[in-house]
């Protein structure tokens, strides 16, 4: 639900931030996750938390397009890139720091509710800091108040550079064609990015940050969708031979706990002893197992009636996370592919099996990593205004990430 929430909030986040500004649109994007956490805590019913993450996800789809957008828009063009991956950094520590949060409330009275409601602190914050923060120039400009926008660019450039980035506002104002190009261009990646650790995720930042504008973007993007990639793919085999090599199902400890606590796909199986750990997910949505450290062998059960113990299950010694890899785009089809890819995950998992989903996910991230070495330029060091010119003119690739008419240069 909150990624549904999410593409409303990205598209209602654009008529926001075209209309009033990033600034209220920031705000507003706070409101919402106050509300919306204020909302899980005091929840005395399901459709409670189904209504705040609702309204978290609004705060979500208009922060994730808003902030990078008012972060480029009020930085210089030489450490822009730098200052995005930043934010994506600080994305990855909170989601990190909400796990230790999480750990510390466990054996607190209220549990969840903190767990849920700590949430809004946050945007308490941000929303009293973002007050002291000036409005984007590039969205003063285009509303005609050319006063305001230069004496905001005075304090980001050097005073011999206003002039310039005046008339670059201006010209860019004029012919303002070139975002639907690059919404587009972009979120091929994100439908085949579906999983993360906090470890990598945080490097990854880092090393954005670093050469971001000293390699350019697109060279990043192909480098990375190439990682992203092999890492699929070794998700695939170790999938494989995960469920290849799975301990056997135990029939005493199956039913150990009573018939009516066992997978019933198990109870019926002709040949039960053949069973492991993987025929357990492969039989039923119903189904799931749990390994057993001392034996060796795994526990079948009814997920339905046995959630909580469900929970306990390990696939032998390996512990997989498995989450909705965020990025930050303006584009609402982003919040889409997540919607889509929350929704079929655990279907396609039951119709190819672990591997074959993530051998899936590894073929659209190929189909992304065409996409970008075809439609997206280079844009390191450029202006908005240069970038709407080049893709005017049309992009050629080039396999060392220049434009070809830049090569014959």
């Amino acid at each position: 639900m909150a990624v549904a929430g999410a593409i409303f909030g990205a598209a209602f986040g654009g008529w926001i931030n075209d209309k009033y500004g990033r600034k209220k649109s920031i705000l507003l994007a706070d409101i919402l996750f106050f509300i919306g956490a204020i909302v899980m805590a005091a929840a005395v019913a399901p459709w409670m938390i189904i209504l705040g993450r609702i309204f978290v996800g609004l705060g979500v789809g208009m922060a994730s397009m808003t902030s990078p957008l008012y972060i480029s828009e009020s930085s210089p063009a030489r450490i822009r890139g730098a200052l995005v991956s930043t934010n994506g950094l600080l994305i990855t520590g909170g989601q990190f720091l909400a796990y230790l949060i999480n750990l510390a409330f466990t054996k607190t009275p209220g549990t969840w509710r903190w767990m849920l409601g700590v949430a809004g602190v946050p945007a308490v914050v941000q929303f009293f800091l973002m007050l002291s923060l000036p409005e984007s120039p590039r969205w003063l400009y285009s509303q005609d108040k050319v006063k305001e926008a230069r004496a905001i660019l005075e304090k980001i450039y050097p005073a011999n550079e206003v002039e310039q980035e005046m008339q670059a506002l201006q010209s860019s104002i004029e012919a303002d064609k070139a975002s639907e190009v690059s919404i587009a261009t972009v979120s091929f990646q994100n439908f085949g990015t579906v999983t993360y650790h906090f470890g990598l995720n945080a490097v990854g930042s880092i090393v954005s940050m670093a050469f971001v504008d000293r390699f350019g973007r697109r060279r990043l993007m192909i480098v990375s969708m190439f990682g992203i990639i092999v890492c699929l793919i070794a998700l695939s085999v170790l999938f494989y031979q995960a469920s290849t090599h799975a301990p056997a199902v135990s029939s005493f400890e199956s039913q150990h706990f009573g018939r009516n606590s066992t997978c019933g796909s198990f109870l019926k199986a002709y040949e039960p002893s053949n069973w492991n750990c993987m025929s357990c997910l492969k039989a039923s949505s119903d189904c799931g197992f749990c390994a057993n450290g001392d034996s060796k062998d795994c526990t079948s059960y009814l997920t339905r009636r046995n959630g909580d113990r469900a929970l306990d299950c390990q696939l032998g010694n390996i512990s997989v996370e498995i989450q909705r890899h965020w990025r930050r785009d303006r584009a609402v089809s982003n919040w889409v592919s997540n919607l889509i890819v929350s929704e079929t995950f655990l279907t396609l998992t039951e119709a190819l099996g672990s591997s074959g989903t993530f051998l899936l996910f590894a073929g659209f991230s190929t189909i992304g990593l065409v996409a970008i070495y075809f439609l997206v330029p280079e844009t390191k060091g450029l202006q908005f205004e240069e970038v709407e010119k080049m893709l005017e003119k049309g992009f050629k690739p080039s396999l060392c990430g220049n434009s070809k008419e830049d090569d014959s240069k």
